[in-house]
């Protein structure tokens, strides 16, 4: 068996074979292309595995090399960072290292995702990308407007939404400066193009919502409508892979850093890492769900009683990954618990 280490990057990678003894048999800088790929691998024998960090484009490697036959382990950059801490960082050494912890099955590894679930994830950041450049744009308007003269301002503030059918017809009707009216004639073109656009990733993610039968059973739980529900299911990918719903919550980064030194034991803020998407999904999901879900508004005023009001928010999200988990795991709907008058 021959081990292979790589350091990716998008234009190239570094890449150490080394055998079963430690010995390693060849090293160098490959273009990833596939005939260079192919090229550095011949000669190595049909038993070959690869370990490679997670990264925005590893996974153009990783399609390559399974296409090739290789078997490809996905390593996570930070925990690889902490078990083999060195002064000296080249592409070469990190390459030799990674073959090294491959060879000593030392390698921490990340959920490996397949190419369907993968087109998923660029659907969905597609429309939050669509969704937070709209944001930008009405807050240029909203903050050009209020520039403007006493008569526009006015105007302005008896409205109840600057971008409902009513709004919108006042900021189409109004006569600024030439200078101004230029601006906003371009940010309303702007506005009404990203409004195209999302709803065509809306009807993308409808599509999705139709195929997935877990985002269908996520929709059932307070607080998730279609778009998050999507999301959640995409970003989980298969819930076997977590042991206890405790486990989905590390992954989520909905636990708080801890710090224990003898008989002390402190516990801190929300831990950084972890999935930012199934993070938001869960934090934005918590206010509907309050107010749709009794026994979840129970569940947050006990919590908000003891302390604070973000650490409530934060543990009523755990508390709707523990649900989602578990309906998940037993392939049900979300029952509330009805309550006799």
């Amino acid at each position: 068996m021959n081990y292979i280490g790589i350091d990716h990057h998008k234009q190239y990678s570094h890449m150490t074979v080394m055998d079963e003894k430690g010995k390693v048999i060849k090293t160098s800088k490959v273009g990833n292309f596939r005939c260079e790929v192919e090229g550095f691998l011949e000669g190595l024998g049909p038993e070959m595995e690869a370990v490679i960090e997670a990264g925005h484009s590893s996974y153009t490697m990783i399609d390559l090399l399974e296409e090739l036959g290789v078997k490809v382990k996905i390593a996570h950059p930070l925990q690889v960072k902490a078990i083999a801490k060195a002064k000296i960082k080249t592409d070469k050494r990190d390459s030799k290292i990674l073959a090294h912890l491959l060879r000593s099955d030392l390698i921490p590894e990340v959920y490996h995702r397949d190419k369907e679930n993968r087109g998923f994830q660029r659907i969905l950041r597609q429309r939050v990308f669509f969704v937070a450049t709209r944001t930008r744009v009405k807050n240029r308007i909203t903050s050009l407007i209020a520039q403007q003269s006493e008569e526009v301002r006015g105007q302005a503030c008896q409205l109840n939404d600057l971008f409902n059918k009513t709004g919108m017809e006042f900021l189409q009707s109004i006569k600024l400066s030439s200078s101004d009216q230029k601006l906003l004639d371009e940010l309303l073109k702007l506005n009404r193009h990203l409004e195209r656009r999302i709803k065509e990733s809306n009807d993308l993610v409808e599509s999705l919502y139709t195929r997935m039968e877990e985002a269908r059973l996520i929709r059932t739980v307070p607080g998730f409508g279609r778009f998050f529900s999507v999301l959640v299911a995409t970003e989980i990918g298969d819930v076997g892979r977590f042991e206890r719903a405790e486990k989905l919550h590390s992954y989520a980064g909905v636990i708080p850093s801890t710090y224990t030194s003898g008989e002390r034991s402190y516990h801190g803020r929300m831990i950084k890492q972890g999935n930012k998407w199934l993070r938001w999904a869960a934090v934005e999901a918590v206010w509907p769900a309050v107010r749709s879900d009794f026994d979840l508004k129970l569940f947050y005023q006990r919590r908000l009683r003891r302390k604070s009001a973000n650490s409530a928010k934060m543990a009523t999200a755990k508390r709707l990954l523990t649900i989602i988990y578990r309906v998940l795991q037993e392939r049900r709907e979300y029952i509330p618990y009805k309550r006799i008058k």
